[in-house]
């Protein structure tokens, strides 16, 4: 294993979560205590001068496949959790809030009664005024999961890199969960990732961030501080790139 690679100095980042972060020790929906242990790594991250963006999953409420799976139509599955999306980032919004962090949820399904609809140029003027951007209902269609949601508006909106916030600590050769000799990689390539269907992102998620040149840095997101570690270049994570 090669020793680790310092980060470059970034402007402005996404950060992804995925919705069973947000469930703590529960089976089911928002632990607000473990919501607002998250906005509060979130307001570290901000306090370094970051610009910074959330996406958030929706699986700790709904997910579309697996209800496809079970014989609801996949298109109207997918609908029902962008919705839980929505609720995700609402909590995330209330928690940042509660700690002085201005924050905006800008949604891909419009519903201005909660949430502002996604507009590229307003969420940079928010970025720009310091506040915290949250992008809700994935990119508004079917069949698109959050990973990809992530991926397109880290592209968007010019982010120097997506962070993924995970229950493990990188990008390993196999499952380290049920393969105890699987290897954790410091670097990996976008080519190698895909090539190797090593499940960091889904397969859209990954070319869009290869294409576009941002890199994606696995890390735990359940280690408190892990995030302001990281960004410091000394928490443990992959940097998957063009290089590997």
């Amino acid at each position: 294993m090669t020793s680790p690679t310092a980060l470059p100095a970034f402007k402005r980042i996404l950060l992804k979560l995925s919705g069973e972060v947000l469930m703590g020790n529960q089976a089911f929906g928002i632990d607000t205590d473990v919501v607002a242990a998250l906005a509060a790594e979130v307001k570290a991250a901000k306090a370094t001068g970051l610009q910074l963006c959330l996406v958030i999953g929706g699986g700790n409420i709904f997910r579309g496949m697996a209800g496809a799976a079970k014989g609801m139509d996949r298109a109207q599955a997918d609908y029902m959790g962008m919705l839980a999306t929505i609720m995700n980032a609402l909590a995330m919004q209330s928690a940042l809030e509660k700690l002085g962090v201005e924050t905006r949820v800008q949604s891909a399904i419009q519903m201005d009664e909660v949430c502002e609809p996604m507009i590229r140029r307003r969420a940079e003027r928010h970025l720009e005024k310091g506040r915290v951007v949250i992008f809700a209902a994935g990119v508004g269609s079917p069949y698109f999961t959050t990973d990809s949601g992530a991926a397109l508006r880290a592209a968007e909106m010019r982010c120097d890199a997506l962070f993924k916030g995970t229950s493990v600590d990188g990008v390993y050769s196999a499952d380290p969960k049920k393969d105890p000799a699987a290897q954790r990689f410091d670097t990996i390539g976008y080519d190698t990732v895909l090539a190797g269907n090593l499940q960091v992102m889904d397969a859209s998620a990954v070319a869009l961030c290869r294409d576009n040149a941002i890199p994606i840095i696995v890390f735990s997101i359940r280690e408190p501080g892990n995030l302001a570690r990281v960004l410091a270049g000394q928490g443990t994570r992959t940097i998957v790139s063009k290089e590997g």
